[in-house]
Parts: structure tokens; sequence; C-alpha cells
């Protein structure tokens, strides 16, 4: 391994395996190996489909061990190297993820939309030595983000699917023809090993980086498909990005240990999510975060399709307004359920035909039996009383008990007695002697655009780089859609150009930040509020922004009278 687990992982205490162990929720398999026996079990259903492609479970099954048996021919790699995965929704990802697994490799999943410099942090924070990316996504962007990665070694190897890959490279066919039909070895993890690294809420100096082992994770997804009944007669339709939390443990894996269907789309256009609804019929869809569901309530095609066949429509992610949440279930007319999860861990899930003020007021209840769920004041530790406002804490047998390598993180994110401390606000409301639980915003200064945050640290740090900038704060402002979107405070020095929403997103793409994490809106100002403490009042701030759009709004809605 490049870097020793053992030194950097947070276990879970003993007594907690051997109860999860003894209740049944880990059952002492891998990971792949899971994932394998599902393949055996249903080897002639129909796991896959794309654009592109029809597999069954045997087909799928196929392509993993030819690209797990490549990997050991085609590659220096070894058991335990880390992978790191830039890729969109296509057969070949699915492909390398699962044969990566199966080759004993871990993989570390990131987004497409990241750029150079969050891709390099994470492979130095992780150790990874492997990079497999998809050459044909964004006009060969991703392309050369890996040959530059290559090239400051960053990375050793890069691996490019679906394009001819640049010297030095080494390429996914070239994999897959070098392991076709070779029985690849045997790899046993450890139990305890991190079995995938899934990113949380973005990379800053120090990246937040969540460490899923084997059986918890297997159990997380097993969870998962069993909370939503799934079997090998379900088919689900997924949009957003696969390597994702959401993605890997919402969709892929809970599919395949349920001998169920997974349609992947290529993205999230609703034209395109629309015609596979009309050719495959899938009966659930996740759409975590809600943007993708906002959009197709106002597209025009929506109130003429037949969206029938969908029995279950999981929304969530972040906070879903209660007048939005009317909207997706009396427009769309399908059945509603609305989540709540994170890369660290727990899910929450609103019961089938629930109440309204179940499914529309909150995010639901823990899927879990042996799910610990608290509302706590964060100041003193202590659970507040049904329905006030606290922290929502958490605790359980797939809640990791620590980021990986980041002690300082875990100092504040970490209980003494291993409780996640999430930082979103919440409350506990017992209906029909049930808690259920619902978002209702958060203490960190974290800007959660869609499923995406973004670190207001990080963006501040580099526009600071421009030294026409004097001071600069990077807060939230509420979005309909996104849920929020960045606005950046800024106070140029005296003289100095002010920037504008374009000419800042020109800055910040020289240092190779994600596009995702620009700010969409520039204030410049010749102060900046400070609190009672002299600290920088970012309240005072997003309050700001909020009566701006407030005024914006009303000045436009009087315009078109």
């Amino acid at each position: 391994m490049s870097i020793s687990d053992v030194d950097h992982v947070v276990p879970y205490p003993a007594e907690a395996v051997a109860r999860y162990r003894a209740d049944g929720l880990w059952q002492g398999r891998s990971l792949s190996d899971s994932l394998v026996d599902a393949c055996l079990a249903h080897g002639p259903r129909i796991a896959l489909v794309t654009p592109e492609v029809r597999w069954t479970y045997s087909d799928l099954a196929a392509q993993v061990d030819s690209f797990a048996a490549g990997i050991e021919t085609a590659t220096d790699l070894m058991p335990g190297d880390r992978i790191m995965f830039q890729m969109g929704n296509t057969a070949e990802t699915v492909v390398a993820y699962l044969g990566s697994l199966r080759a004993g490799l871990v993989p570390v999943c990131t987004l497409a939309q990241h750029g150079a410099r969050e891709v390099g942090l994470l492979a130095g924070h992780v150790g990874a030595r492997a990079l497999l990316t998809q050459g044909d996504f964004g006009g060969g962007r991703l392309l050369e983000v890996a040959r530059g990665l290559v090239a400051d070694g960053s990375i050793e190897t890069a691996i490019v699917a679906r394009t001819e890959p640049f010297d030095g490279a080494v390429g996914y066919d070239q994999i897959q023809s070098a392991g076709r039909g070779v029985v690849p070895s045997t790899v046993t993890p450890t139990l305890t090993d991190v079995a995938v690294f899934q990113l949380s809420g973005g990379t800053t100096g120090l990246p937040k980086v969540a460490p899923r082992l084997h059986e918890e994770y297997v159990y997380n997804s097993r969870a998962w498909a069993q909370a939503l009944g799934w079997t090998s007669d379900t088919v689900v339709l997924y949009p957003l990005p696969l390597m994702h939390n959401a993605g890997i443990a919402l969709a892929l894996q809970p599919v395949l240990l349920s001998g169920a269907s997974i349609v992947l789309a290529p993205g999230a256009d609703i034209d395109g999510m629309l015609d596979l609804i009309a050719a495959e019929r899938p009966t659930s869809l996740p759409l975590v975060p809600p943007a993708v569901a906002i959009r197709l309530l106002d597209h025009p095609r929506t109130s003429s399709a037949d969206l029938t066949s969908i029995t279950q429509f999981v929304v969530g992610g972040q906070k879903l307004p209660g007048e939005v949440a009317h909207r997706l279930r009396d427009e769309l007319n399908m059945p509603l359920r609305q989540m709540f999860g994170m890369a660290e861990g727990m899910f929450y899930l609103t019961p089938p035909d629930a109440s309204d003020d179940i499914v529309l007021d909150t995010v639901g209840a823990p899927i879990s039996p042996l799910d610990e769920a608290r509302v706590v004041d964060p100041l003193t530790g202590k659970d507040v009383p049904a329905g006030e406002l606290g922290e929502l804490w958490m605790r359980g047998p797939y809640t990791i008990r620590g980021y990986y390598r980041a002690p300082e993180h875990n100092a504040a994110a970490f209980s003494d007695d291993g409780f996640y401390r999430s930082g979103d606000l919440g409350r506990r409301h017992h209906i029909d002697g049930v808690d259920y639980f619902s978002v209702d915003g958060r203490i960190k200064d974290v800007i959660n655009r869609g499923v995406e945050k973004i670190h207001a640290e990080e963006v501040e740090e580099l526009i600071l780089r421009n030294l026409d900038v004097e001071s600069a704060a990077v807060v939230s402002m509420p979005d309909p859609v996104l849920g929020e979107r960045a606005c950046a405070f800024l106070v140029m020095r005296k003289g100095a150009e002010p920037f504008t929403v374009a000419s800042l997103g020109e800055h910040l793409a020289s240092h190779g930040l994600a596009k995702y994490k620009f700010p969409e809106r520039v204030e410049i100002r010749d102060s900046l509020p400070l609190s009672n403490v002299g600290k920088l009042s970012r309240k005072d701030l997003r309050d700001e922004v909020s009566r701006l759009l407030e005024a914006e709004s009303v000045s436009h809605s009087h315009a078109d009278a």
C-alpha cells in the first residue's frame, strides 16, 4: 500500500463491530466479493443499460474480470494502490470501478468538474498512484488535467478511456485486451481496510476524505435497497454523476446487490431523461439533489410525458422548500419520497404512503435499526427536545468514525464517543411513535450548491492571490433551484479595476479551480462587516445579499407588471 491505512483510518470500536456482525448487518464479506456474488446470482438478468450497451449481469462480470486481469499485466499497479476516477456516466466507468475493486485497488471518487488543483491535492492526500480519465469528456478537458498531473509527478499512471491515450498513458482498451479470457488473481483484502475513498464536500488545503470500509459500505448499499424494497424487477434511472457517494451508494451498488437494473443516463438533460423514461420504463428515479427535479417540473415536455412507470420518486440531499415539495408531488404525480444523506454515511428516508407532515416537511428517519440520530445543542452537546432546532449528530453501522489522515478535522467533526457532528441544523419530529428529522440550515461556513459543497476559505484564498484584492469573503446566497450559490464580497486596493463575475472567474480558472466553485455574484465594498469580537461577520453578508436579491425580485415583478 502507498500509505498504511492502519495509521490513518479511525476504526469502529470492537464492541460496535461485534454487535453489527452479531445482528447480521456486517456479513464478513469484502465489497468486491459481495458484488461478484450478486453478478453470479443474477447472471441472465439485465444489469446495466447505457446509450451504447445493454448488458446482463454475466456480460458485466466478464467485462469486470477482463479489466481486473488486465490491470495486472498492462500496468504495475498492485493490490492496495489507490486509483482516482475522473469519469462521466459511461459503461467504462462502471467496469473500471468494479474491476478496480476486483483487482484489490482502492477507487478514489472525484468529479468530472474538478480541476487539476483539486485532483492534485486529493492524489497527494490519499497517496494515489493512478488516474482513470475519460478522454472524450468536455472537449478533452479531462485529458489535459491527466496529462498535466503525470507531467508534474502528481500521478504515476494515467489510464485513458474512450479515446487514444497520450504518450506515456495506458489505454482502457489495452487493459481490456490484455485481460480478456484471463482469470484475475484472487485478492482478499482485510475487511477493516479502506474499500473506497469518497470526497466530502470539496477540497481545501487539507481535504476531507471519507474512508468507506468494506463491510460498512456493503451494508450501506444493502440497507438502502432494502429500505426502498428493490428487487430484480426494479429498474433505476440514474442521470446524476455516478462517481459520487450518491451515485455509488444510492444507485450502482444497491442495484447490483438486489439484482435490479440500472439505466445510466449520460447526464441530467431533461429531454434525454424523458426519452429514457419512455424507452426503458424505470420504476425508481432518485434525484439527489433536487435541482434536476425542479427543472423537470418546468420543462415543456413533462406535462405530456408518461411517468406512470415510476413508483418511487426520491428527492433530497438538501433542504427542500415546502412549496417545491408540494409541486413535485402534485404536479409530477409521482410517489414522492424525501431523503437526506452524506458521504460520511447515514441516510434518512421518508416511508412510502407517508402523511403530508412527514413526506413534505421532513427527510424521514434513518434507514438502519442500529442508526443513532440525535439533535444536539452544539454548545453543550446535550440533546434538545423534539421540535427544537439543534445540530444533527449521527453514529451507526455505516457512518464513518473519522476522516482519512485528518486529525484536525476529526477533533471538530466527531464527538469523543464517535458521533459525527454534521454541521447541519435540524429538528426531531416525534410522529406516531417514530422520530423523523428535518434539515433546516447549517452552522458551517460551507455553500451547498446543489449536491456539491463549496468551502468559502478555499475560494477566498485563491481570490486573495490577486494583489488588487485587499480582502474577500465568499458567502452563500439563496437560489430557488440549487438551494444556494456563491457570492463574493470584495474590497479592492485603491485604484484597482474592480472584479466582475467574468474577470473573477478567469482569475480562479487560472489557478485550476473547478468552475462550479466560481462565485456567481460579485459585490464590491469599501469594507467588510465585523462581529462584536472583531471577526468577519458572514451572517451580515448573507443577510445583505439576501436583501439585495429580494429587492431585485420585487423590482423585476414591478417592471413585468
